[in-house]
Order: structure tokens, then C-alpha cells, then sequence
């Protein structure tokens, strides 16, 4: 073999066989990554072991480059054993479908490879983040304010969690916490678990996160926010933020704003953060927005844009109400090498000194190019029908034998149990709930070999619910015939189940 043969060598490879591999591998994607996915002509899923993939597909490297052929062979043999999320059969996580609109926007935004830190390296991408912050800030009610995006949810809530550190005493970015008296950060029993990981990373300390009951529907109970709050004011420590959820990872429980705003006004103004990861979505909707009612009243918000909105993985957003200026404040490290004040244009937009990050990667042109061609209307329209699924699986629960709901969906996920013929009109003792754990675990097993469907299923200790399924409904396209498909599937799958 020559040089010349050897396509991954950009020195010796001609521009022609680069673009023929490219038309090649874009053909690719339109055949493997959209039209079988969407239309459902594969497996959501060609399951195999760590041991037997490894066996499987070609995961070495060597010295020598591959030949043009291989490397569309290796790139099929990725479709192949890959999960196809764009699958109309596929719930998994609290991410699913594919938006046209949306995939078009990432690829144009890799193949401009560019960093989003300053505004000379991205331009158009930057007053595109400023435009789309804009809007979320609006939806939200907020007069002023600034934000970000982020890689995901769990830095978002970081962000929230350094803010309102910072705000209580700007000391703390020079000093650090030593001798400070413990902060608290009071979250629900259902809350998303980076604000452990954040209480870690931050030195904060789990011991140091208040965790606040409940009611029945998985809603933070005020009351008892407020009787936390005195206890830790009480004991001498500083209630530094308050983390309330809106769309709660799996049973997507919206927290009362209104009287959490009011008890965080109370006591100090302590910093109200909202976790709208999953549930912000319904800001869109003319429907179902008042599930966030009282947005306008907390200091700072998370919403991840590829979840329910269908913006491709990924593309969160972090917003501050006013404090305009604090994100810099707080974060910024003035790096002389990107951030030069000196520079000929308005150096207001280099926003990367805003984030943790250096490098940040473009995630803003899907959202803003499906924002573009659906508009305000077509947003909503989109997730009102996701919200509306939801309910209307939630009645085909109800009316199917075998099913059983565990609440009703206040957002788009709908948890339930499949009750085997074994366990129907048995005693629901203890040992009929051990019994109904076991079930779930094996028909997920089966539908995950058979590559059907795929969706989740966990328990909640905190409920004391034993192992049901979650249905997230985060794809525009899905209809009445997938959500009936899924019990079809879990029937015939579970129909001979001995627990």
C-alpha cells in the first residue's frame, strides 16, 4: 500500500477521496442515522456484552492507517451495534427522537469546529447565545439578568451553587471556605443528584445538604423547607441556597414556586435556584406553563434544551434573574491570552470568561436553527403534544389489565408496574412488593436482547416503591401506536414471568 492510499493521512490523501469519503459517510447517516432509526426499520438496539462487543467490532488501533473501505465498513459496524435513540420505540432516558432541524445544526456547527469563548473566534454563534438567553429569560419572567450555556445540568447547578457562595461573601474566590460556618443547600428528597456531587466538588460537603421531605405526588413540602431553614439559622449556619425541581428526574414533580419564593424572601433572600432540567419545557406551552408558576421569583434556573425540547445531545441552558454582572465576577479569571480588554470590537460578548470552561464547544446553532424553523408556535405545539402522550398513556395504563399506575403524569414521564398473571389478586404484602421488583429487571432483560424497545425502570426508596417503569416522553414524533406498542411488548414479554 502507498502513502497515497492512505486516507486518515491528511498530508498524502487528495481533497477528491476526501470528499468521496465524506459524500459516502453523509449518505451513511441519511440511510443508518435517519431514515431506518425514524421509520423504525431496526432494532432500537443489537445488544451485546462488553466481552462479546470487544469480540465483535474492531476496536484497535495500530500503526498502519485503514483503507477508505475499512473505515466505512468500521463506521457501519457502529451504526450496527449502537443504540438508536431517534427509534420511535426508544425511552430510555429522559432524551429521545430526532429532530431534522436540529441534526443539520450540529453538523454545520462541527464542521466549523470553532470554540465559543471569545467573539472574534465566533461571531455569529455568540449573538446567537445572546439572542436565544434573551428569549429564555423572558419566558422566565426576568426584567434583566445574564447565562450561559453549559455541558449539561449537573455544571448549571454547579454554577448556582458558586453564585450564591459568591453573593453571600465574595471573600470566598480568594480565601477559599476555610474557617466559614457550613453552608447548607436545602433539596428535595427527589432532587437530581448533582447537588451531591456539587456539595463535593464545591468542599461543601454532603452532611452539609438538607434534604427535604416530600408530599405524596414528590413535591417539596414548604412547610418543612421552613422548618429547616429556621433550624439551621437556629444552629448558626448559613442557609446558602435553596434547589427547588421542576420535572424531578423520574417521577417529574413540579415543586410549589409561589411559597418556596416566600419562605426564601422570609429568611434572608436566600438564593432560590430552580432545576428545570427535564420539566422547563412547559415554559413553551400556553397549556402547561403554569406548572412553573412563580419562575419569575428565583434567582437563577437550569434547563436542558436537549431534553424535552429535542435539541440534539447537548445543549443545556443557565439563566440569572438581574445580578447581571455576577457570573463574571465570580468566575472570571481574566486570562490575558483571550481576554484582552484592549481589543477593537465590544468585549462585553467574549462571554467564555463567564464558565468554568476554556474551550467550549458550540451547542447553540441546532437550538437556535430549530428555533428558527418551528418558531414559538411550532414549540409549542411540539411539546403540548408530548405532554398530552403522556396523559394519554397514562389512561391506556388504566385501562389495560396487568398495568398499574404509580401517580399521574404531571409532565411527560409516566411511571407504572406490570403486574404478571402470578401476582394479579394476590395480597399486597411484603412479600408480594419483593416479588413485583424482580419483575421489571426481567422483562427489560428481554426487550433490551430482542432489541424491541427500550425504557427504564427503577425503584424510589424514598416512596417505598419497588421496581416500576418510566416512560419519558421527550420525541415530537411519537403517536398513539408507539405508546400501545409499548404495552403489547411488555405483555407478550412478561406474560409467562414466575416471581
Amino acid at each position: 500500500m502507498t502513502d497515497s492510499e492512505h486516507p486518515g493521512t491528511m498530508m498524502t490523501s487528495s481533497r477528491e477521496s476526501e470528499k468521496e469519503f465524506l459524500s459516502k459517510v453523509f449518505d451513511l447517516i441519511l440511510k443508518e442515522g435517519v431514515e431506518k432509526q425514524l421509520n423504525g426499520d431496526c432494532k432500537v438496539v443489537n445488544f451485546k456484552h462488553p466481552e462479546e462487543l470487544l469480540k465483535t467490532f474492531d476496536f484497535k488501533l495500530q500503526d498502519d492507517p485503514e483503507t477508505t473501505e475499512r473505515l466505512l465498513e468500521l463506521c457501519q459496524d457502529t451504526y450496527d451495534y449502537s443504540v438508536k435513540t431517534g427509534h420511535p420505540q426508544f425511552f430510555n432516558t429522559n432524551f429521545n427522537g430526532q429532530d431534522t432541524f436540529g441534526l443539520a445544526g450540529a453538523m454545520i456547527s462541527d464542521s466549523l469546529n470553532t470554540s465559543q469563548y471569545t467573539f472574534d473566534n465566533a461571531p455569529v454563534f455568540t449573538l446567537m447565545e445572546h439572542e436565544v438567553l434573551g428569549k429564555i429569560r423572558d419566558l422566565c419572567g426576568f426584567e434583566s439578568g445574564d447565562g450561559i450555556l453549559t455541558p449539561g445540568g449537573t455544571l448549571a447547578n454547579l454554577f448556582a451553587v458558586n453564585l450564591a457562595r459568591y453573593r453571600i461573601n465574595p471573600d470566598f474566590r480568594k480565601q477559599g471556605i476555610y474557617g466559614s460556618k457550613p453552608m447548607k443547600i436545602f433539596v428535595s428528597d427527589q432532587s437530581h443528584y448533582s447537588f451531591v456531587k456539587g456539595a463535593v466538588f464545591m468542599g461543601i460537603g454532603t452532611d452539609n445538604l438538607v434534604v427535604i421531605p416530600t408530599d405524596d405526588r414528590g413535591k417539596m413540602i414548604p412547610e418543612k423547607l421552613e422548618e429547616a431553614i429556621i433550624l439551621v439559622k437556629e444552629q448558626g449556619h448559613i442557609p446558602l441556597m435553596v434547589a427547588a425541581t421542576c420535572g424531578s428526574t423520574v417521577l417529574a414533580s413540579y415543586d410549589p414556586l409561589e411559597p418556596i419564593a416566600d419562605i426564601c424572601e422570609r429568611h434572608g433572600d436566600i438564593w432560590l435556584h430552580v432545576d428545570a432540567a427535564w420539566g422547563g419545557g412547559a415554559m413553551m406551552t400556553r397549556k402547561y406553563r403554569h406548572l412553573l408558576k412563580g419562575i419569575h421569583r428565583v434567582k437563577s434556573l437550569t434547563w436542558c434544551l436537549h431534553k424535552m425540547m429535542g435539541v440534539p445531545f447537548q445543549c443545556t441552558s443557565f439563566v440569572v434573574n438581574g445580578n447581571k454582572d455576577l457570573m463574571t465576577k465570580c468566575h472570571a479569571a481574566n486570562a490575558e491570552y483571550l481576554f484582552q480588554p484592549d481589543k477593537f470590537y465590544d468585549v462585553s460578548y467574549d462571554t467564555g470568561d463567564k464558565t468554568l470552561q476554556c474551550g467550549r464547544r458550540v451547542d447553540i446553532f441546532k437550538l437556535w436553527l430549530m428555533w428558527k424553523a418551528k418558531g414559538n408556535k411550532g414549540f409549542d405545539a411540539e411539546t403540548t403534544h408530548k405532554f398530552d402522550m403522556a396523559r394519554s398513556l397514562a389512561d391506556l395504563i388504566k385501562n389495560t389489565e396487568g398495568f398499574q399506575l404509580v401517580q399521574e403524569p404531571e409532565c411527560t414521564n409516566v411511571c407504572f408496574w406490570y403486574i404478571p398473571e402470578c401476582l394479579r389478586g394476590q395480597e399486597q404484602n411484603a412479600d408480594y412488593f419483593k416479588r413485583l421488583s424482580k419483575v421489571a429487571p426481567q422483562v427489560k432483560e428481554a426487550m433490551t436482547l430482542e432489541g424491541t424497545m427500550l425504557l427504564t425502570f427503577q425503584p424510589n426508596e424514598v416512596k417505598s416503591h419497588v421496581n416500576f417503569f418510566k416512560v419519558g416522553i421527550g420525541s415530537a414524533r411519537v403517536k398513539d401506536e408507539n405508546l400501545a406498542f409499548i404495552l403489547e411488548e411488555i405483555q407478550r414479554l412478561g406474560k409467562d414471568i414466575k416471581v
